[in-house]
């Protein structure tokens, strides 16, 4: 009786271990300690482990002696090579143990990336919906508010807001902005306006080629003090990317517009127009961004106008959602109405939310 009882002690000990989670992944330290867990990073500044106990843990690659993964993961190499298996590091020596091609030896040195099977399901995610994304997908944009007021002899209130939103894939881009300012003074019981301008439009860029693209765009605009109701410009032309990396990009464009002009004074005007023009994005320092577009537009139909668009802006990050901008808009009109003056300068200050999908 009692030896039957130790082989069924012996027999449930066995059936326990067999179905007893492994340990996941093990990371062995130079200074004698050993992590279990599931590896979730590793490149040539650190790893990092996820364990039970105590969450993230990342540590310094040099301190690390050797890993061990239970799972596939995802190991590119210097030479091209893609490969799925076990990972097995000790040293200067890696081993991938794959189902298909068996084991793969290399130098440490070699593995250029490291993906487990989450990370690696993630980036085939991001890699399809780059390929085929959504309308949806793929939005960043900005919204910029501003207020100041002065209360005394006088009073003023003078709101600013404008929003650009922008959607970028492998083939296109859309690009919408808005920008508005209002103004109002009160002294001695009289409210007088000082500023009321809306300005806004839509863009479409289409890739020819990696450096080429073509554009068809529309832009809008309000202004009480010209007295212009709207300014209603369709334009299309060729735009060239002649400097882009991660930190900045510089393109430059041409191409034909038509500007349909309405006045509140009851005149209407149509001109036919030549653009060119260049816009400038560059990030520095990790947390400051300056931008610049300047479009000349030379009008045919009436030999001798013009109008010129110029904006600048500046931007300071305190958050990844929040910065302090600082924006300037110049519109230059050569044949305001009688009475108007040819430049309008709108300078605002104030908070940006960033926003990205």
């Amino acid at each position: 009786m009692h030896g039957n009882i130790e082989v069924m002690r012996v027999f449930l000990l066995l059936v326990s271990l067999a179905c007893w989670p492994g340990f996941g992944d093990e990371v062995k330290l130079k200074n004698g300690d050993r992590l279990t867990g599931t590896v979730t990073r590793f490149d040539s500044k650190e790893l990092t482990i996820t364990t039970e106990y105590a969450g993230d843990v990342k540590i310094k690659r040099e301190s690390v002696v050797s890993v061990e993964t239970t799972d596939a993961v995802n190991v590119s190499l210097k030479d091209g090579q893609n490969l799925v298996g076990r990972l097995k590091l000790a040293g200067e020596k890696v081993e991938v143990s794959s189902e298909t091609i068996g084991t793969v030896s290399a130098r440490e040195a070699d593995m250029t990336l490291f993906r487990n099977k989450a990370d690696q399901e993630a980036y085939l995610r991001d890699v399809e919906r780059a390929k085929n994304p959504r309308l949806v997908d793929l939005w960043t944009g900005a919204v910029d508010l501003g207020y100041a007021q002065a209360r005394g002899n006088a009073q003023t209130n003078t709101i600013s807001s404008a929003a650009k939103v922008l959607r970028t894939t492998s083939r296109d881009s859309i690009n919408v902005f808005f920008q508005s300012l209002y103004s109002k003074n009160q002294n001695n019981g009289l409210s007088v306006l000082a500023a009321n301008s809306i300005r806004g439009g839509l863009k479409y860029d289409l890739n020819i080629t990696p450096k080429m693209y073509s554009f068809g765009s529309t832009d809008l605009e309000f202004d009480e003090f010209q007295r212009l109701d709207l300014r209603f410009v369709p334009a299309g032309g060729l735009g060239y990317h002649w400097f882009k990396t991660k930190k900045t990009t510089w393109d430059l464009f041409g191409g034909g517009s038509l500007n349909r002009e309405f006045f509140n004074s009851g005149l209407n005007r149509t001109s036919g127009e030549v653009l060119a023009g260049n816009e400038l994005t560059h990030r520095f320092a990790g947390m400051f961004t300056f931008s610049e577009k300047i479009v000349f537009y030379n009008n045919v139909t009436t030999s001798g106008n013009y109008r010129l668009n110029g904006d600048v802006a500046f931007a300071a990050a305190i958050k990844k959602w929040l910065s302090y901008q600082v924006t300037a808009s110049n519109r230059y009109l050569s044949n305001p109405l009688p009475g108007r003056k040819t430049n309008d300068l709108v300078i605002t200050t104030g908070v940006r939310l960033v926003f990205v999908r």
